[in-house]
């Protein structure tokens, strides 16, 4: 089976173009993460040279953690040489896991054992157990509540998020 016909795949697609963050497929040369690059409010995915599909819920979450203004230049001579920053980076680790709790999909599917820097089992064990490092930054971005607002709020706490996308 074609590693995009896979239904972890379909359904991260799916969930990508539904909160406005579309995936193109793309022959790429070389880049950072094999078969991905990052473009204006865009994935570039090369389904060839892809090693591990849960890098694309990660970089997804870099776009969704940027301001709109940024997320347009992404991809282009114009974006910050420090984007993303370190409290970015943060964020879309985060953010990463809400959307694998939203999508039920096993933790090990973005924190894969080759990836950040071999603290995959480290972030696994701290949001198994509720300790979601980066929680005050997502909150401030606007995006979920943390218990105690969420109280006050009403709503949901995180991982639901109350929005996807940073305005």
């Amino acid at each position: 089976m074609a590693l995009k016909e896979k239904e972890e795949i379909k359904k991260v697609i799916f969930f990508l173009k539904e909160i406005g963050i579309d995936v193109i497929e793309k022959e790429l040369d070389e880049t950072f993460l094999p078969g991905l690059d990052l473009g204006p409010n865009c994935i570039y995915v090369d389904y060839t040279k892809l090693l591990y599909p849960g890098d694309i819920l990660h970089e997804a979450g870099h776009l969704a953690v940027t301001v709109s203004e940024q997320r347009k230049l992404v991809g282009t001579t114009k974006i910050s040489e420090d984007w993303p920053t370190q409290g970015e980076e943060i964020a879309a680790i985060l953010w990463s896991y809400a959307a694998l709790h939203h999508l039920q999909l096993p933790l090990d599917f973005v924190f894969h054992p080759n990836g950040y820097k071999d603290s995959s089992e480290w972030f696994i064990s701290n949001f198994s157990t509720g300790n979601y490092i980066g929680l005050p930054l997502l909150e401030w971005m606007g995006l979920c509540f943390g218990n105690e607002k969420a109280e006050k709020e009403q709503k949901m706490p995180f991982p639901a998020m109350q929005k996807w996308v940073r305005d």
